[in-house]
C-alpha cells in the first residue's frame, strides 16, 4: 500500500515525463511543463541574483548573472523534459542562445511600447510576459528543439 507522499511523488514523476503522442492533449501537457519550468527558471534567476547582490555585485551585473542561470535552467529542463529534440544539444543550444537574445530584445521593445502608451510598469510587464511565454513556447517547439 502506498503512503500519501508516495502517491504525490508518483503523480509528480508522471507529470514531469516528456509528453508523448500528438494532438491537443500533448500540446497542453508540454505547454504546462513549459510554464512550470519557467517558474523554476525564474526562481534560479532570482536566487542567484539575490546571492550576487548580497556578495556586493551591482544590480545590473547581479541580474545578468541571474538571467544566465535562469536561461541555463530553462534550456536543460526544456531539452530533457518538454521537447523531443531532433538535433544534437549543440545545435539546440546555439538556437536557444539566439532565441533567448531575441526574447530579451522583444521583452524590452514590447515593455517600452506599452509603458509609452501610459500603461503602468507591472501590468505592462505581466502582459509582455504572457505574450512572450506563448511565443517562446512556439519558437522552442518549432525551431530551437527541431
Amino acid at each position: 500500500m502506498r503512503t500519501q507522499n508516495e502517491a504525490r511523488g508518483h503523480w509528480l514523476v508522471r507529470f514531469l515525463r516528456r509528453p508523448a503522442g500528438s494532438g491537443i492533449g500533448q500540446w497542453l501537457h508540454s505547454f504546462s511543463l513549459h510554464v512550470g519550468t519557467g517558474f523554476i527558471a525564474v526562481a534560479a534567476h532570482y536566487a542567484l541574483m539575490f546571492g550576487m547582490l548580497r556578495a556586493g555585485f551591482g544590480p545590473v551585473a547581479a541580474s545578468a548573472i541571474g538571467f544566465a542561470a535562469g536561461a541555463a535552467t530553462r534550456f536543460i529542463l526544456s531539452y530533457a523534459h518538454i521537447f523531443e529534440p531532433t538535433r544534437g544539444i549543440h545545435t539546440a543550444g546555439a538556437r536557444f542562445a539566439v532565441a533567448i537574445a531575441l526574447q530579451l530584445a522583444a521583452n524590452s521593445a514590447l515593455l517600452g511600447a506599452l509603458t509609452q502608451q501610459g500603461i503602468a510598469v507591472w501590468p505592462a510587464q505581466i502582459a509582455t510576459t504572457i505574450v512572450l511565454t506563448i511565443v517562446n513556447y512556439l519558437v522552442y517547439r518549432w525551431w530551437v528543439f527541431r
